[in-house]
Order: structure tokens, then sequence, then C-alpha cells
């Protein structure tokens, strides 16, 4: 007689752990491509927030008229946020009337800081996800396992054993398997795409930091009021 080996039979006919197993992996599979569609347009508007305010501070803007514009803004790039940190305990130090390299020590650890702040947000999730990529195929070898065991041991019972009364058990079993591949193998290339990405933007964060903190050694420097921002090179 022909068997139904179907998809949806087989996991119909699977023991009850083997069940839980799968119920499980398709749960964490919904959730990782939640985050990953989360973190794709996170990122996207990450990194057009950071283009767009590093093209208004290369534009010659006053930077006093930047850091009041950041700090009206709540939801600005994380450029502006880590702008608006260091220009703003330069400021402060300023008006103490500390000497040069004290008021460029304050700015550089206040964003540095701020940037430590801002790679932990745009980081979050990412965990998750190289979790689900590395977990996954192991919980389903798991079902694979517990259900080819659990096939054998209603075998025992029997008679006579064909490759007809074998097969649906070890199908059952390792759908388990399919499944666990299914939800680690997008998490695992979204993880290293967003990773990649991350450390791009972490780079951008970065160079910017060294770069304002030239102008803000220049401006301590002369102790003039900080002026704007020259042209990039």
């Amino acid at each position: 007689m022909n068997q139904d080996l179907s998809i949806v039979t087989l996991v119909l006919h699977a023991s009850a752990v083997v069940q839980v197993v799968m119920a499980g992996l398709l749960l964490t599979s919904l959730a990782s491509w939640t985050v990953i569609f989360g973190k794709l347009l996170g990122l996207a508007r990450v990194r057009r927030d950071n283009d767009e305010f590093e093209r208004e501070f290369w534009s010659g803007k006053n930077l006093a008229d930047l850091q009041q514009q950041a700090a009206a803004r709540a939801d600005g790039a994380p450029l502006e946020r880590i702008f608006a940190s260091g220009m703003r305990e330069f400021l402060k130090l300023r008006e103490r009337r500390l000497d040069a390299g004290a008021q460029l020590d304050g700015a550089r650890r206040a964003m540095r800081a701020s940037f430590q702040r801002e790679l932990d947000a745009i980081e979050s999730h990412l965990s998750f996800l190289g979790s689900v990529a590395s977990v996954s195929p192991y919980i389903g070898l798991f079902g694979t396992v517990w259900g080819i065991m659990h096939a054998f041991v209603g075998l025992s019972n029997l008679q006579q054993v064909t490759l007809a009364t074998v097969a649906p058990g070890i199908a059952e079993a390792l759908v388990a398997t399919a499944i666990g591949l299914f939800a680690a193998i997008p998490a695992v290339i979204a993880y290293n795409r967003f990773a990649r990405d991350i450390d791009r933007i972490a780079i951008q964060l970065e160079t910017f930091i060294e770069e304002f903190s030239n102008i803000l050694q220049r401006n301590a420097a002369a102790g003039a009021a900080p002026a704007p921002a020259p042209a990039p090179r």
C-alpha cells in the first residue's frame, strides 16, 4: 500500500516530543524572521540618518547651532547624538575655564561613552540571531534522534519489519532536522550580513569622533568659540 508521506502527515503522526520540538523551532524561526526584517529596516534608517547628519556637519554650519538642533531632536541619528554629547561636554568644561587638554579629554570621553551606548542599541537582538543559528540544528537533531528511537521501540514488537514499516517513523523524525536547518540557515546569513553592516557603521562613528576631536582641539587651543566645521577633505 502507498503511504502518505507528505510533510503535514509526517508532522501530525510524529511523537509528542518531536512535535513539541518542531513547534518550538517554527516559533523560533518566526521570531528570527521578525528580527531580520526589523534589523534590515533599522540599519537602513541608521545609515541614512548618519549620512544626512554628516553632510550637514561638513556643510559649514555653525557647531553651536548644530548642537542646539541635536538637543531639540529626540530621534536623531547616532552620529548626531555622539556629536551632541561631545559638544555639550566641551562647552561645559570651557565654561569652567579648564585647560585645552582637559576640555578635549572630557569631550572625547563623552563621545566614547555615547558611542558605546549607540553601538549597543544598534547591536540589539543580534545575539538572538547568533543563538538561533548555532542552536537550532542541534535542537532539530535532538528531535530526530528521539523520533528514530521512538520509531524503533515501536518496531520491536513487530515480527516482520520491512522498509515500508520503517520509513514513516524515520521520515517523521527527519522532519525535525529539516525544520532546525530551516530556522538556522537564514539566521546565519542574516547574522553575518548584519555584523558586517554594523562594523561599517562603527567605523563611520569612530572616524567621526576622531575628526570632530581634531576640530575641538583646534578650538580649545585657540580659546575661541566653536567655529563651523571645515569642508571635508
